[in-house]
C-alpha cells in the first residue's frame, strides 16, 4: 500500500465515521474515532454486501455509500452492547 492509497483510505473512513455519527445521531467521536468508525465500517460493509452480493456504485462515491452504511450498523451494533 503506498502513501496516496493510505491517504485515500484515511479520507473515505474519516467521512463515513462522520456521516455515520450524523446519521445515529450525535454518535461521532472526534476525527480520530471517526476515521476509525469509517475504516471498520468500511470492511464490515464490504463484507455485508458481498454477503447478499450488492454492489454499490464503484469509485469513491461507492466506498463512501459502502463504509458509512458499515459504519452505522457498527455504531448500531456498540449501541445495543452498551445498553445491555
Amino acid at each position: 500500500m503506498n502513501i496516496e492509497s493510505m491517504i485515500v483510505m484515511l479520507v473515505i473512513g474519516a467521512i463515513a465515521g462522520w456521516l455515520a455519527g450524523l446519521i445515529m445521531k450525535g454518535r461521532g467521536m472526534g476525527l480520530l474515532g471517526n476515521i476509525i468508525v469509517g475504516i471498520v465500517g468500511s470492511v464490515l460493509g464490504s463484507y455485508l454486501f458481498g454477503l447478499v452480493d450488492i454492489v454499490i456504485m464503484g469509485g469513491l462515491i461507492g466506498s463512501i455509500i459502502t463504509a458509512t452504511i458499515g459504519a452505522v450498523v457498527l455504531l448500531f451494533v456498540i449501541g445495543l452492547i452498551k445498553k445491555a
